[in-house]
């Protein structure tokens, strides 16, 4: 099938951007960057939008920088660009493992960081990666001016997010990661990029030999991704070995509430949070 008709709009600024999106976003006018999800569905005819405002000719938003601490990965970023580390820390270590893991690699060529975030699909990898690192989330609007959303009140359930309409995701931040982090990924998918049934993410360090400042979020099995704190509880103080991973795992087993539906039941959802939760620890520890 091919898309229903639209207007196409190319600006090359970020003012350009957001004085389009006041004047469009009402008409049901959308961000194309990477365009891996809207494309598709636009084609199917199951989004319709009257306008498409292309941002890819906006440099200022083709930008990875670090700044005050954080990674500030600008809206047309794409997911290669982690490929190779974009720091030389752990977070650039992180990005790196995760990015393997999402689709194949034309849609990593394609596909944008922020667009990942914008879309919110439970089962996005950076999108766990933003929930586990407490990342923020700059919107910007003509209207309301720029907003800082934290990744605990950005994702809001299946798809939908706290962005308002007419809203830009300029860039989403980052914290760098302090030398010393162990940081661990791993999500389970039936075929390689595949949507994931279940994901996980794991940072902490370490203190006299002791887990500290510990991060644990889940991706794939709820609605949207999020911190896990009674699995998180259950290591801090504890040294780093498969015993304790175990206890974790098992406590974000407990605390999910997992999406049901008829090919993924609930039940073998938290065995699959369970074991990539442990996974991910195992991965950080080595």
């Amino acid at each position: 099938m091919k898309p229903a008709q639209f207007q196409y709009h190319a600006p090359t600024t970020i003012a350009e951007t957001l004085d389009l999106l006041a004047r469009y976003a009402q008409d049901d006018g959308r961000v194309l960057a990477g365009g891996q999800s809207l494309v598709p569905t636009m084609a199917f005819r199951l989004a319709r939008p009257k306008h498409l405002v292309d941002i890819n000719g906006v440099s200022e938003l083709n930008r990875v920088r670090v700044e005050n601490g954080r990674l500030c990965i600008g809206a047309g970023v794409r997911h290669s660009a982690f490929e190779k580390p974009v720091e030389d820390g752990p977070l650039g270590g992180l990005l790196a493992s995760v990015v393997r893991h999402i689709a194949h690699r034309p849609i990593r060529v394609r596909g944008t960081f922020c667009g990942s975030i914008a879309h919110a699909d439970p089962a996005s990898e950076w999108c766990a990666v933003a929930a586990a690192l407490d990342a923020e989330m700059v919107a910007e609007s003509k209207i309301s001016g720029t907003r800082v959303i934290p990744a605990r009140e950005f994702f809001e359930g299946i798809m939908t997010t706290a962005l308002h309409e007419g809203e830009l995701l300029r860039e989403v931040r980052l914290p760098i990661l302090p030398k010393g982090t162990h940081a661990g990924f791993a999500e389970y998918s039936r075929r390689a990029g595949d949507y994931a049934i279940a994901m996980a993410v794991a940072t902490y360090r370490l203190k006299n030999g002791m887990m500290s400042d510990m991060h644990i979020a889940v991706g794939g099995a709820e609605a949207a991704p999020r911190r896990l704190p009674e699995a998180e509880r259950t290591l801090i103080g504890r040294p780093p070995n498969f015993g304790i991973f175990q206890a974790a795992g098992h406590a974000a087993r407990q605390a999910v509430d997992p999406i049901d539906d008829p090919s993924i039941g609930a039940d073998y959802r938290r065995g699959i949070v369970r074991a990539m939760v442990i996974r991910a620890l195992e991965s950080a520890a080595s």
